[in-house]
């Protein structure tokens, strides 16, 4: 008999299964592995990482207790984990190495033994299978109709998770709480002259993050003093060099707190000139632009277009997207971005970033990145980022 497993995570399954009724596949492997990292595999049974997970959507007539959904299958590498994370999330838990720690034994045995799907049943891998190795599935597996596009479950998923839920949500805001005490703290330690170097705010943040029950930051944190902020993205991303000094210094970074990330970006000033303050100020008044336009329905593109615009009567153009969507990885859907195939439309749930940002080789940069959650009513700004005066 199938076990129960967390109503949250039942939902999430009954979601994909539903769909794959839809397309009439029988049999969907998701891959995360060190050279094909996949965060859907967490969003769908809380495992951190290094396993495989096959989900399987039984015939009508298949006779399913407990509920309409569908069976997984979690093939981890480390079983151990799995079943400490993933314990009432996952169907079934399997050792890796009972398959020959190869995916290609393992979805065989998994068609062929374990469910037992009738020949001719479509089968769907992951899209970003090398050909060469998808020829290999088509041959393994000839009896079935194997599928590997770019449009398939992953995608679909992905689309899913645009839209938190609870739980995610809840996360998210805990994230949040604990990086804008971050915040507060950086402002503190830089205005007080603990923090002088880039390397001494990244390795703060680092500290921080741990100690405040994390499992670090959520990406690499970008911290540019005054030489270095003109760059959308420092390259190294800190260095020992001064921070915080006259002009402009960016900081860009999250945190992740039970696999969700969160992304701000602080800019810090001192003794500004005229052109310098220009800058600031035209970053200040597009977010303040930004924000009331997010709300339910409001198509994203509408929002980075208007910032768009806004910069081009001053004669500057913002050179990334106005924001993206954040959970479990810090960029996913939706896309803030000002482009023709931008579609997606803002709803209740989603999380997203809104960042405008300037840059100047002889002025430095300007940032400021907040994360917003989409409400029934309007929305709601999850982090206190800031542009901050020293």
């Amino acid at each position: 008999m199938k076990k129960k497993l967390s109503a949250t995570y039942e939902a999430r399954l009954n979601k994909i299964c539903g769909w794959m009724a839809e397309e009439g596949i029988s049999l969907v492997m998701l891959e995360d592995t060190e050279t094909r990292r996949d965060q859907n595999i967490r969003w769908l049974t809380r495992h951190p990482g290094d396993a495989l997970l096959f989900l399987y959507k039984p015939p009508p007539n298949h006779e399913l207790p407990e509920t309409s959904g569908g069976i997984t299958y979690l093939v981890a590498w480390d079983v151990n984990l799995a079943k400490l994370y993933a314990g009432q999330t996952a169907g079934l838990i399997l050792p890796y190495n009972d398959f020959d720690r190869k995916a290609i034994t393992a979805i065989t045995q998994v068609a062929n033994n374990i469910t037992g799907i009738p020949a001719g049943s479509k089968i769907e891998i992951p899209s970003v299978t090398s050909y060469p190795s998808f020829l290999n599935f088509v041959g393994e597996l000839a009896e079935y109709d194997i599928l590997c596009r770019e449009k398939g479950a992953a995608a679909e998923i992905n689309r899913l998770r645009a839209v938190k839920d609870k739980e995610e949500i809840a996360i998210i805001r805990k994230a949040a709480d604990i990086t804008n005490n971050i915040i507060d703290l950086l402002e503190k330690n830089v205005k007080s002259e603990k923090i002088k170097t880039e390397a001494d705010a990244a390795l703060f943040i680092e500290t921080q993050a741990r100690k405040q029950g994390c499992e670090g930051t959520s990406f690499e944190t970008l911290a540019a003093g005054p030489d270095r902020s003109y760059a959308i993205h420092a390259f190294p991303s800190w260095t020992y060099a001064p921070f915080g000094g006259q002009g402009l210094s960016i900081l860009d970074f999250g945190v992740k707190l039970d696999g969700y990330c969160t992304d701000v970006t602080l800019t810090f000033t001192r003794d500004l000139n005229p052109r310098q303050e220009k800058l600031v100020s035209l970053v200040e008044k597009a977010a303040k632009l930004a924000l009331p336009m997010a709300h339910n329905g409001t198509p994203a593109r509408d929002i980075a277009a208007a910032v768009d615009l806004f910069f081009k009567k001053s004669r500057k153009e913002m050179p990334h997207s106005l924001g993206h969507g954040i959970g479990l990885q810090a960029h996913e859907y939706p896309v803030i971005r000002n482009s023709s195939n931008n579609e997606w439309v803002l709803e209740p749930g989603m999380i997203f970033t809104i960042e405008p940002g300037l840059y100047d080789p002889a002025l430095g940069g300007c940032r400021l990145e907040n994360d917003i959650l989409i409400t029934e009513t309007g929305h709601e700004i999850l982090t206190e980022a800031r542009i901050i005066h020293l």
